[in-house]
């Protein structure tokens, strides 16, 4: 177990602190964490305790307070940082946020923990007792039971709905080589699954979770969102769980394919390499320039890849459309973003 104590006192790497993004898009981390018994590392569902004592301390009322935050499960807590100009400024609000969710986990008797899976068999989940949280368990059954795992969300900065659909379309097809550079989640409740990530295996039993079509442009996005509300997919706009989406709350993409990563350098990377696709993306919408297509089953495919194997074997380049070692990927992928 790394304690999240530890990482936050570490300071940001060198090539944090080295970037100089060309990109001035903001850019924003939320984390799902786990609490977990510090001795036994068994499950503890205790987040309503927690958040209680945090904001009691620090005297913060809880509609003012959005550092730390409920999740589905009581066995979770939610951390998000303000919307960042610079990677270092990212580093210092990963780590302060990670800070204050040990702190409250500490006031419950607990350890958060930068998980993306139970590693332990553990009793039954317990859901968080909101009304939300209790129609969504009511609606989609065991399917929401067994949704106790953590992601890591990136929201980088679009300016409007048109760019942020143009950017939907155009970094879909390199989201599997986010997944397989956070994957951190071989473990479910005892059991080696043999996944790099099984988390995203978990998520995608979700009716609205997953990759969709291309778009094309605002108007097919919220007919899309709104028919798969209307199916019964998604109860609302917050439970449209596709690998990324136009956020509800702030004029941002919202990348979901990331497992949360144990190590605060490594959500760096994803989170530096997540703005730098969006930004990349934006300039070819801007200049016309098409979005790559790839049939949405044959991209089903390169996810199972990435979330089998993360980066200990070959990945579907997006490009050539053939297996490649992820070096090769990567690489691509930087000559891709790597001015942003």
């Amino acid at each position: 177990m790394v304690s999240l104590d530890r990482c936050a006192a570490e300071s940001a790497p060198d090539w944090v602190r080295q970037t100089s993004a060309v990109s001035s898009r903001k850019v924003g981390v939320e984390e799902e964490l786990m609490l977990v018994d510090p001795d036994t590392g068994e499950l503890m569902s205790v987040s309503r305790m927690a958040l209680r004592s945090h904001r009691d301390r620090n005297d913060v009322p809880a509609t003012a307070d959005q550092t730390v935050e409920h999740e589905l499960f009581l066995h979770q807590i939610e951390t998000q940082t303000e919307p960042c100009e610079s990677l270092a400024e990212l580093d210092r609000q990963l780590r302060g946020a990670r800070r204050l969710a040990g702190e409250a986990a500490e006031t419950a008797d607990a350890a958060a923990v930068a998980v993306p899976t139970p590693v332990l068999a553990t009793v039954e989940p317990t859901i968080t007792a909101k009304p939300r949280y209790l129609r969504i368990r009511d609606t989609y059954g065991e399917i929401s039971r067994q949704a106790l795992v953590g992601a890591m969300h990136v929201h980088v900065e679009v300016d409007g709905d048109e760019e942020g659909v143009g950017v939907l379309d155009r970094i879909r097809v390199w989201l599997p080589t986010l997944l397989a550079l956070s994957a951190n989640s071989p473990f479910w409740q005892g059991a080696d699954t043999g996944y790099a990530s099984w988390r995203s295996q978990i998520w995608t039993r979700w009716p609205s979770a997953g990759t969709g079509e291309l778009f094309g442009d605002v108007a097919t996005y919220r007919s899309t969102v709104a028919t798969l509300i209307e199916w019964g997919a998604a109860l609302d706009e917050g439970m449209i769980y596709l690998d990324a989406r136009m956020s509800t709350a702030y004029p941002t993409v919202e990348i979901r394919v990331a497992d949360v990563c144990t190590e605060v350098d490594d959500a760096l990377l994803v989170a530096a390499l997540a703005r730098a696709l969006v930004h990349t993306a934006a300039g070819q919408w801007s200049q016309g320039r098409p979005p790559t297509a790839l049939r949405a089953d044959l991209l089903r495919a390169a996810y199972w890849r990435a979330a089998r194997f993360g980066v200990s074997g070959k990945l579907v380049d997006p490009v050539t459309r053939a297996l490649a070692p992820i070096r090769e990927v990567f690489a691509r992928l930087i000559g891709q973003v790597g001015d942003a």
